[in-house]
């Protein structure tokens, strides 16, 4: 890719997209709470850097209230909020200057097993936002891919889970050396590390940000059941034994620093009823575990952004901060209790989307 790279999210950057939550049948009750949990964490990574709003004409205005007046609102329309998987991959070269890669994306697995349908407002985004930022793009269109289903550390080496990379609904007519080449070749990496799962129940597919990220070159956050008994335990175990056996794009070993998963969290009959059906069927249910995980975290310049779920589980909230805080000395940790972000699908990292520290090419 022109020695073009994507950078870890751990290297400096220049700002962050965030997408307002608008749709029915994923943020509950016309997603009011939902947008004060979205405003709440675009407040505290601006506390380091720019944030920018993406909004839909119809909710342009509310967007602009409620987020404080140094956080940039952009009218652009989409399909869902999820600004981690849509956005464009931001790769640099040596210069620091910056171009975009426009992967496809069919709201995890199409018509085989995608969880909406139209989603072609969500593949406009990565354009749009090049085109917002007056970046070229490499054209990638033709290989289904979210930013969520990749962790890089910046040097060659690419975190990526075989549940979802591998998935029918993506890239069926590929092999997994096809694919592993694909993205080494988007994100100008060397090496593909394959994780064999995520966190159970993750609808998309078990993407690798929920499980396991980049924390640093050689370093990872791993998410970590404690209870032998669950069966998301077997699936961590495995994650971690393929990390203890590999090494990096360089030779490296990697160190591996868990973070306790919290007790199950699950839907209350109330907040279910808050949802809109999808295409004659209810998106959520109240028996269904939700896929709750410190590790969907933003990595700022100065601050680490990252959920909390409170009631039971805050004690483990407490636990995982203290984690997080020292293998983040020089930054500050935010907790957001993030539940209302949660019952859309996804967390922190899901919603927001890093733009690395660069100069306008020219």
């Amino acid at each position: 890719m022109d020695n073009y790279r994507f950078p870890g999210e751990f290297s400096p950057h220049s700002g962050c997209i965030i997408i307002f939550p608008e749709r029915s049948d994923s943020w509950q009750y016309g997603a009011i709470k939902a947008r004060k949990a979205f405003a709440e964490v675009a407040s505290a990574i601006a506390k380091s850097e720019k944030v920018t709003v993406l909004a839909s004409a119809k909710q342009y205005d509310n967007a602009r209230r409620l987020m404080p007046p140094h956080i940039r609102v952009v009218e652009m329309s989409s399909d869902d909020a999820w600004a981690r998987d849509v956005s464009p991959s931001f790769v640099v070269n040596d210069k620091g200057d910056m171009r975009g890669v426009n992967w496809s994306f069919n709201a995890w697995g199409g018509l085989y097993d995608g969880l909406y349908f139209p989603w072609d407002k969500d593949d406009a985004i990565a354009l749009k936002v090049c085109d917002l930022l007056d970046i070229d793009a490499y054209d990638m269109s033709d290989f289904v891919l979210e930013g969520g289903s990749i962790s890089v550390d910046g040097i060659g080496t690419v975190l990526t889970t075989e549940a979802c990379l591998l998935s029918k609904g993506r890239n069926p007519d590929l092999s997994r050396a096809e694919i592993e080449k694909r993205v080494c070749e988007g994100l100008g990496a060397e090496k593909v590390i394959w994780l064999p799962g995520g966190i159970l129940g993750d609808e998309t597919n078990e993407h690798v940000d929920n499980i396991c990220v980049f924390a640093g070159e050689q370093r990872v956050l791993l998410s970590w059941c404690e209870d032998e008994n669950d069966p998301q335990h077997e699936v961590c175990k495995a994650c971690l034994s393929v990390l203890l056996n590999s090494t990096d794009a360089k030779g490296r070993k990697i160190e591996v620093i868990k973070l306790p998963m919290p007790k199950p969290v699950y839907m209350t009959k109330e907040e279910v009823e808050g949802l809109d059906y999808c295409f004659g069927e209810p998106t959520r249910d109240t028996e269904s575990r939700l896929s709750a995980s410190y590790v969907n975290l933003y990595i700022g310049n100065k601050v680490v952004v990252m959920p909390a779920f409170g009631g039971e589980n805050e004690d483990c909230d407490k636990r995982a901060q203290q984690i997080v805080a020292e293998a983040f000395p020089d930054k500050e940790i935010i907790p957001i209790y993030a539940r209302d972000i949660l019952i859309g699908g996804g967390n922190i990292h899901c919603i927001t989307h890093q733009i690395p520290l660069y100069r306008k090419e020219g």
